[in-house]
């Protein structure tokens, strides 16, 4: 590669990961800032993606947070990326199931979750498969891990090109409301499983209509292992050390690179990959952020009570 070639493709890959964030468009405002603190103990999340870089370039910091927060979470990945584009690392087929799965356990790993539960679909292939069969699949996770809160692509967002994104999305939505109903799958019912609806919905995407930022700034160097994990499809794909090799061979030198290869490949990240997370945050006040579309119980977008809740809270007397 032509030293021109390779520049070009250093800063096209940078752009086309930041473009992958944020083009957040404010749908409340001002939107509902979650800051760290809030105590979760015994609660449950599912951090739920497509393929093997979503959650941690859009949500791995959130996700990192909630579990320090006391959150058990699970992963759970739809595709098994077979067609997924690699970043400078060549490969077949099988090649790429392999290493993507061994990927997304560490990312598994590093954010603090429980398991990886992968689903195995085609990559790209998600418009083909059978709707109900996917839902009826999250059901049974749903109740069987006790599922509160779910972290997924917006099923109703903007300019979405990828089939994988919106249809697993629109199966996410309707699982989180039918886990809930005794009628539906009553086979997992009698196998012991309670109704569960999940009412607790951080929805991401490429142009999110926000409803909640998050404050990442005590989970950001998380986030950063969490993508450095990547290298089959993204930010792990040692783009900090071949830029700092590069310039070795011009005689020249980046001191934000460092100086080792670790130091490089996680400071490349932490400028370029999560600059929009660092916009963001000057925007609200805090040093990094990740956006959402937030739906919580009674699709109250901003967690605030509901009005029926706010009145039984003021007005509820004790039976004398």
């Amino acid at each position: 590669m032509q030293r021109r070639e390779f520049f070009n493709h250093m800063l096209k890959g940078a752009a086309v990961l930041g473009a992958s964030q944020l083009n957040a468009q404010w749908i409340t405002t001002p939107p509902y800032i979650e800051r760290a603190g809030s105590p979760h103990a015994g609660k449950v999340l599912a951090a739920i993606q497509p393929h093997s870089d979503d959650i941690a370039i859009i949500c791995g910091g959130t996700v990192a947070k909630l579990i320090k927060e006391g959150y058990t979470g699970y992963m759970i990945r739809a595709t098994n990326d077979d067609m997924g584009d690699d970043v400078g690392v060549p490969g077949t087929v099988g090649e790429n199931v392999l290493r993507n799965e061994r990927e997304v356990d560490e990312q598994t790993r590093v954010l603090g979750l429980k398991k990886h539960f992968a689903l195995n679909y085609n990559n790209h292939r998600m418009s083909d498969i059978s709707h109900n069969e996917l839902i009826c699949r999250l059901i049974f996770l749903f109740r069987f891990l006790k599922v509160d809160t779910v972290f997924c692509y917006d099923p109703w967002a903007h300019d979405e090109e990828n089939p994988d994104h919106y249809v697993l999305g629109h199966c996410v939505e309707a699982a989180c409301w039918m886990a809930g109903r005794v009628h539906d799958y009553p086979e997992q019912i009698a196998a012991g499983f309670e109704a569960h609806a999940v009412t607790d919905k951080y929805y991401y995407a490429r142009r999110p209509e926000v409803t909640r930022i998050v404050d990442i700034t005590s989970t950001v160097d998380q986030k950063i292992d969490a993508n450095l994990c990547n290298v089959a499809k993204g930010p792990g794909g040692h783009h900090g050390s071949r830029l700092r090799a590069e310039l070795a061979r011009q005689g020249k030198k980046l001191p934000l690179l460092g100086d080792d290869d670790r130091a490089a490949d996680r400071n490349y990240i932490r400028e370029f990959v999560l600059e929009p997370n660092r916009e963001l945050g000057k925007k609200v006040g805090v040093d990094y952020a990740e956006a959402f579309h937030y739906l919580g119980p009674n699709a109250n977008a901003i967690g605030a009570p509901t009005r029926l809740e706010e009145y039984i809270r003021r007005s509820a007397v004790p039976i004398r």
